[in-house]
């Protein structure tokens, strides 16, 4: 879990990104005190360096859970790729559950 000091750095560097202001360990301080949170002193800097060597645009662009924005509901999709003669064989919710599993089991 993210202590309130390493979300408070992400939510000041994503504010920065968002007004296009470029994020340096002062900034993302001076956000964090303006929030009236104490964060120990090394994790705007931190912050600051890592965003220094990857961008923050580009860690945005591959989290990875955002659905496509022309996703059609998986019923539709599956219809539309059957032939006209064809219909399209129902999924089996079986194989989903069987496939289902825990990491500490």
């Amino acid at each position: 879990m993210a202590s309130t000091d390493e979300l408070a750095c992400v939510y000041a560097a994503l504010i920065l990104h968002d007004e296009g202001l470029e994020c340096t360990a002062d900034k993302i301080s001076t956000l964090t005190k303006a929030a009236q949170l104490n964060v120990e002193s090394f994790y705007p800097g931190l912050f600051a360096s890592f965003l220094e060597q990857s961008s923050l645009e580009g860690l945005l662009a591959n989290t990875g859970g955002a659905a496509p924005e022309a996703a059609a509901p998986a019923g539709e999709a599956a219809a539309a790729a059957a032939p006209e003669g064809k219909k399209a064989a129902p999924e089996d919710d079986d194989e989903e559950e069987e496939m289902a599993f825990d990491m500490f089991d």
